[in-house]
């Protein structure tokens, strides 16, 4: 399978600019380059804690154009947005489809000390999708700091984490992609946005890290790039079934 990481800077607030720039950055695909296109967290408006006042918050006009792109590209667009529902608000991830469908997670480890949890409700639920072939975990941002939630329990082969990491913490960011891959021996995809969001700076340092560790491709840090690389599906298999730790784990039950 072929995903391309999208790491793009964000004009905060501002759907319609952020669209365009994003038809930009993905000119170079044409239909059938690759199987999965991965933004970063809130990719259409920038992290915001005000979503029911932003008028440009556009969550359903975010939507329309990634199902839009993924029939153009015939590639699943995956990215999260600010989504209502219910009276709600959530940081969900969408991955749109080729034939119009829609998978979505609702993100389920809030940033408290940001007071995430003052504008958005957790998600219960346990997310993964199927994209020729590879089961992927679906996870935000925050997610990553928690394993029991995203350990592997047989059902997936990749996990992806889009998200507004800052840069102050990046070398946690790329510790604990690494962590993620070995622990659970699966590829992690992880993309994070770049650029300047009011004071909090963002180095991106996006990657697809492979079950055994390495990183696999990478984009440049700091700056806007689109890198697609490949998950080799018979490698992970072997690998699996070589050196059989998984075989080993605990089992537990989520709350």
């Amino acid at each position: 399978m072929k995903v391309s990481l999208l790491q793009s800077d964000i004009v905060k607030g501002n759907t319609p600019a952020n669209l365009a720039h994003l038809d930009n950055l993905l000119s170079p695909l044409s239909k059938g380059d690759t199987d999965l296109i991965v933004m970063p967290e809130m990719f259409h408006c920038g992290f915001t804690f005000d979503p029911k006042s932003n008028a440009d918050s556009g969550s359903g006009t975010a939507i329309a154009w990634m199902l839009n792109k993924a029939a153009l590209l015939n590639a699943h667009v995956c990215g999260s947005v600010s989504y209502p529902h219910e009276n709600k608000w959530y940081n969900r991830l969408v991955v749109a489809a080729p034939d119009g469908s829609i998978t979505s997670y609702d993100k389920r480890h809030l940033f408290s000390m940001g007071s995430e949890t003052e504008v958005y409700s957790a998600g219960n639920d346990r997310v993964i999708v199927t994209i020729a072939g590879v089961r992927i975990l679906l996870q935000i941002c925050y997610d990553l700091r928690f394993p029991v939630f995203s350990r592997y329990q047989g059902d997936y082969d990749a996990i992806v984490y889009v998200a507004n990491w800052p840069a102050a913490r990046r070398e946690v960011w790329n510790i604990l992609l690494k962590a993620r891959a070995i622990e659970n021996q699966c590829y992690v995809i992880g993309v994070n946005r770049v650029g300047l969001d009011d004071t909090i700076k963002y180095s991106g340092d996006s990657v697809l890290i492979s079950p055994r560790g390495k990183v696999e491709a990478q984009a440049e840090e700091f700056m806007e790039q689109l890198v697609t690389a490949n998950i080799d599906l018979e490698s992970l298999a072997s690998f699996r079934s070589k050196f059989r730790v998984l075989n080993d784990r605990d089992s537990y039950t989520l709350n």
